[in-house]
C-alpha cells in the first residue's frame, strides 16, 4: 500500500506547471513565447538603466585620467612638463574638445589615449573627427584643423566613442593666464553634486521612467491567463485542490519569467553594441560601458520571478477554478473602491509634509520618502483604472454593431484591457507631474545674459597676443567673411599712471584703456560727438560705487601695457577728457575705462593687446558663424567665439532635460512594442470566436473598428485618470520646491498626443494579424 502523502509537495507541483507550459502544442508554445518577449523587453530596458550608474562612472574616469586643469601651483619647467592651452570650438552644434601642446623638454607627460606628445603643427584627432574632417560635410572645418593628421586617440583618452576631439602640437605657447604648466594628466577638483531641486528632478524621473517598465512586465506575466485558467480548471476535475493550482500556477508563471529573463539577456547583449551607434545631446559610450550594476542586475533577476509568481497568485483570488470550468466569465461582484483610493491619498500624505522643503541648494531631502510617495501615487492609478472602466462601461449601451462588440467585450472582460493600457497611463501621468516641474523650476536654471543680440549675435575673444599694427588688419579680414554683416572690435589693454610706486605686493595699479573706432566707443559708452583723436574718461553713473579710474592730472603720463616694464609705451593724457556714461556692450560686458580712439594715441607701437570682435551675422546663411570661426582660428587657434543669447540655460539643467527626453523616447518605444504584444495575445485568445462571427456574416471591417473601439475606450478613460493623477502629483512636487502650482497645458498635450499616437499604431499594426485571424481555419479543433 503507497503511504499517503504529507503536507504539499511544492517541488513537484511547480515541476508539473512547468512541463504543462511546453504541454499546449503549438498555442502553448506560442503562448510562452509572447509571456517571454513581453517580460524580456521589460527586463532588456531595465538592464540598460541598471547600466546607467556603471556608464557615468567609466565615462567619469576617462574624462579625469585626461583632466588638464591642476589645481594648486604650477610646476616650474622641466624636462618632464607640458604647456597646455584650450582651444575647444563648435561645429555646426558639434562641440570639438581641442587643446595646444608644447613639451619644454624631452620627456613631457603624453595625455590619456595618445602615444606621445605632437610635435609642433601635428594634429591627433578622435575617431569621430577624423571620419567628419574626411567626409565632405567637414570641408568647413579643415581651415580651422588643415595641420597634418599623425595619428587618432585611443577611446582610453575620449570621454565616448563620438566624441569630437583633437591635440595640436605647436611652439607657439608661452606663460600666460590662458596657459597651463602641467606635469601629468589627471587629478583636479572633484565635480560638484546636485543641488535638491536638480537631485529631486533625477529622482522623479527615474521613478517615472521605471514604474512604467515594471506595469509592463506584470501585465505580460499574465499572457495567456484564459486558456492557463482553463487547464487549471481540468486539474481540478482530476482531483487537484485549490492550493495545489494555485502551485501548479506558480511553476507557469516562474517558467514564463526565467524565459523572460533569458530573452531580456537575448535582447540587452546584442542591443548594447548599438549604444556606440547613438548619440544623445552630444552624449555617447562605449559597449563596455554598458554593464549591469551585480547588485542592482541580482535583484532584478529575483524581483521578476517573484513579481510573475505575485501576479499569477493575485489573479487567482479574482476568480474560482473549479472542475467544470473557471467562474470569471459570469458577471461578478463589483471592484471595491476605497482601498485603490487610499493608496494615492497615502502618496499624497507623504509628499505633503515636505511642502517647501526642498529649495535649490539648500539641500537634503528624505529621497525614500519621496520615493515612496510617487510610487503610491501613480501605483494608485494602476489600481484605480480596473474600477474606472468597470464603472464607465457598464452604463454605455447601443450604438453601432462595432461598438456594441467592443463595449460588451470590455463588460464582460475589462481586466484584461485595464493591464495593458496601465502603463501608458502611468506614463503619461509620470511625464506630466515631470514636464509641470521641470517648467515650474527652469526660472532657476535659465537666467537673462544682458545680451543684445539685435546688436551682434556673436562676439569673438582674442588673448592679449596682439599688436596695434594688426589690430585693423583683424578687423578687416572678419569683415571679409562670408555672411558677416558688420564688425566692431574694440582692443584692451592696461596703463598705469607713471611715478606711481608700488604697494606693498609689487603690483602697480592699473587702469583699462579701451581702443577702438568712434562706431565702437558709441557701442561702449554714451558720446555726444566723436572724431578721431578724441579720448573719453567712461564711468558708471548707475553704480553707487566709486568705479572710475583715479587718473593723473590733465597732461599726465601714463604708461600703457607691460606690467613688467617691459614693451611698455608713454602717453600723455589729453588736456580735453570728457567724462561720459557707460553702456552696456553687445555681449553685455560693463566696465569703467579710460575710451580713445586709434588717432589719440601711438596705436602701432602697442603690444599684447586683447580683442573683443561683436559681429552682425546674415541670419539667412546658416554657415555663417563657422565662417567666423574659421577665420577667428585663423588669427589665434585659442581665440573663443561666443555666439550671444538673450537667455542662457544651467548645464546640468540642460542634461538633466535632455537626458530625460531620451528616457521617455526608450519607454514610449517600450510602451509600443509590449501594448502590441498584448493586443496579439488577446486576438490570439479569441481567435475561434472571431472566426465564428465572421463565420456567421460578420464584416471583417466591424471586427476591425470594434477592436480600435475595444482599445481606444480604456485609453481616453486611462489619460482621463491620468491627467488627474499627474497634475496632482505635479502640483504636490511643485509646492515642495516652493514653486506656486500651475498647470503647463502645452506639455500635457503633447503628452496626451504621444500616448495617443502610440496606441493608433499599434492598433493599426495589430490589423493584419487579426485578418489573418478571422479565416475559417482558425474554427478547427486540434
Amino acid at each position: 500500500m503507497t503511504p499517503r502523502r504529507r503536507g504539499p509537495n511544492w517541488a513537484a507541483d511547480l515541476a508539473l506547471g512547468a512541463r504543462l507550459v511546453f504541454a499546449g502544442g503549438r498555442h502553448g508554445l506560442l503562448r510562452t513565447l509572447l509571456t517571454a518577449l513581453g517580460v524580456g523587453l521589460g527586463v532588456a530596458l531595465l538592464l540598460a538603466s541598471t547600466s546607467i550608474t556603471t556608464m557615468v562612472h567609466a565615462r567619469s574616469e576617462r574624462t579625469a585620467a585626461r583632466n588638464d586643469q591642476p589645481t594648486g601651483n604650477q610646476p616650474e619647467a622641466s624636462e618632464r612638463t607640458l604647456l597646455v592651452a584650450e582651444t575647444d570650438t563648435v561645429f555646426r552644434d558639434r562641440q570639438i574638445r581641442g587643446r595646444l601642446l608644447q613639451a619644454d623638454g624631452a620627456h613631457p607627460p603624453a595625455p590619456p589615449g595618445v602615444t606621445s606628445v605632437p610635435r609642433p603643427g601635428q594634429l591627433v584627432v578622435s575617431p569621430a573627427l577624423a571620419k567628419l574632417l574626411n567626409s565632405p560635410e567637414g570641408a568647413l572645418l579643415r581651415p580651422r584643423l588643415h595641420q597634418q593628421i599623425v595619428g587618432t586617440i585611443a577611446d582610453s583618452g575620449l570621454a565616448g566613442p563620438h566624441e569630437y576631439a583633437y591635440y595640436l602640437g605647436t611652439d607657439q605657447l608661452h606663460d600666460s593666464p590662458r596657459t597651463l604648466r602641467i606635469d601629468h594628466f589627471g587629478g583636479g577638483e572633484p565635480s560638484t553634486g546636485l543641488d535638491a531641486v536638480l537631485a529631486l528632478l533625477v529622482l522623479i524621473a527615474s521613478v517615472v521612467l521605471l514604474l512604467p517598465v515594471a506595469v509592463f512586465i506584470a501585465a505580460a506575466a499574465r499572457f495567456g491567463s484564459d486558456t492557463r485558467d482553463r487547464r487549471l480548471a481540468a486539474l481540478r476535475l482530476i482531483g487537484a485542490d485549490a492550493a495545489m493550482t494555485r502551485r501548479v500556477a506558480a511553476g507557469e508563471a516562474l517558467v514564463g519569467a526565467m524565459f523572460g529573463l533569458l530573452v531580456g539577456a537575448l535582447i540587452f547583449l546584442p542591443a548594447r553594441h548599438l549604444v556606440e551607434t547613438v548619440t544623445i545631446a552630444g552624449f555617447s559610450s562605449f559597449t563596455e560601458d554598458l554593464q549591469p550594476d551585480p547588485v542592482l542586475a541580482t535583484l532584478l533577476v529575483l524581483a521578476v520571478p517573484a513579481t510573475a509568481v505575485g501576479v499569477s497568485q493575485l489573479t487567482l483570488r479574482r476568480i474560482v477554478v473549479e472542475p467544470l470550468g473557471v467562474v470569471r466569465r459570469s458577471a461578478g461582484r463589483r471592484r471595491r473602491s476605497w482601498w485603490r483610493l487610499a493608496l494615492p491619498a497615502l502618496g499624497a500624505l507623504l509628499l505633503l509634509p515636505l511642502r517647501g522643503g526642498i529649495e535649490g541648494a539648500s539641500g537634503a531631502f528624505n529621497q525614500v520618502r519621496v520615493a515612496a510617495g510617487v510610487l503610491l501615487l501613480l501605483a494608485g492609478l494602476t489600481a484605480l483604472l480596473p474600477w474606472l472602466i468597470e464603472t464607465a462601461v457598464r452604463r454605455i449601451h447601443g450604438g453601432p454593431v462595432s461598438w456594441q462588440l467592443a463595449i460588451r467585450r470590455l463588460q464582460l472582460d475589462s481586466e484584461s484591457s485595464a493591464r495593458l493600457v496601465s502603463g501608458v497611463a502611468v506614463a503619461v501621468a509620470g511625464g506630466v507631474a515631470l514636464q509641470m516641474l521641470f517648467t515650474g523650476v527652469q526660472h532657476g536654471y535659465v537666467h537673462a545674459t544682458d545680451q543684445d543680440v539685435s546688436r551682434a549675435q556673436a562676439q569673438v575673444m582674442v588673448p592679449g597676443t596682439l599688436t596695434g599694427t594688426n589690430a585693423g588688419q583683424l578687423v578687416a579680414r572678419f569683415r571679409a567673411a562670408p555672411g558677416v554683416e558688420a564688425v566692431v572690435g574694440v582692443f584692451d589693454t592696461t596703463m598705469s599712471p607713471v611715478g606711481v610706486p608700488a604697494d606693498d605686493h609689487g603690483e602697480r595699479p592699473r587702469l583699462l584703456l579701451r581702443i577702438g573706432e568712434c562706431a565702437t566707443l558709441r557701442e561702449l559708452a554714451t558720446l555726444d560727438r566723436c572724431t578721431d583723436g578724441d579720448a573719453f574718461n567712461a564711468v558708471d553713473a548707475q553704480s553707487t560705487e566709486q568705479t572710475a579710474p583715479d587718473l593723473p592730472g590733465r597732461g599726465g603720463e601714463l604708461e600703457i601695457g607691460g606690467e613688467d616694464g617691459a614693451n611698455s609705451v608713454r602717453w600723455r593724457l589729453p588736456s580735453a577728457l570728457p567724462t561720459v556714461p557707460i553702456r552696456d556692450d553687445p555681449g553685455g560686458g560693463r566696465a569703467s575705462a579710460i575710451l580713445a580712439t586709434p588717432g589719440a594715441l601711438d596705436l602701432p607701437a602697442l603690444r599684447g593687446l586683447e580683442a573683443r570682435i561683436f559681429l552682425n551675422l546674415d541670419r539667412a546663411r546658416p554657415d555663417s558663424i563657422e565662417q567666423a570661426r574659421n577665420v577667428a582660428a585663423g588669427i589665434d587657434p585659442s581665440a573663443q567665439v561666443q555666439i550671444l543669447q538673450a537667455v542662457q540655460e544651467s548645464e546640468r539643467f540642460g542634461q538633466i532635460r535632455r537626458g530625460l527626453f531620451a528616457g521617455v523616447t526608450a519607454t514610449l518605444l517600450l510602451l509600443g512594442a509590449s501594448l502590441l504584444v498584448g493586443i496579439l495575445d488577446q486576438l490570439r485568445e479569441r481567435r475561434r470566436t472571431l472566426a465564428a462571427l465572421v463565420a456567421f456574416g460578420t464584416r471583417r471591417t466591424t471586427l476591425s473598428w470594434s477592436i480600435l473601439w475595444q482599445t481606444t475606450v480604456p485609453v481616453l478613460l486611462g489619460l482621463a485618470l491620468a491627467l488627474a493623477l499627474g497634475t496632482t502629483l505635479g502640483a504636490l512636487l511643485l509646492v515642495m520646491a516652493g514653486e506656486p502650482a500651475r498647470l503647463d497645458w502645452n506639455s500635457i498635450a503633447g503628452m496626451c498626443a504621444a500616448a495617443a499616437a502610440v496606441v493608433l499604431l499599434v492598433t493599426a499594426a495589430s490589423l493584419p494579424v487579426l485578418w489573418r485571424l478571422l479565416r475559417f481555419s482558425n474554427l478547427r479543433t486540434e
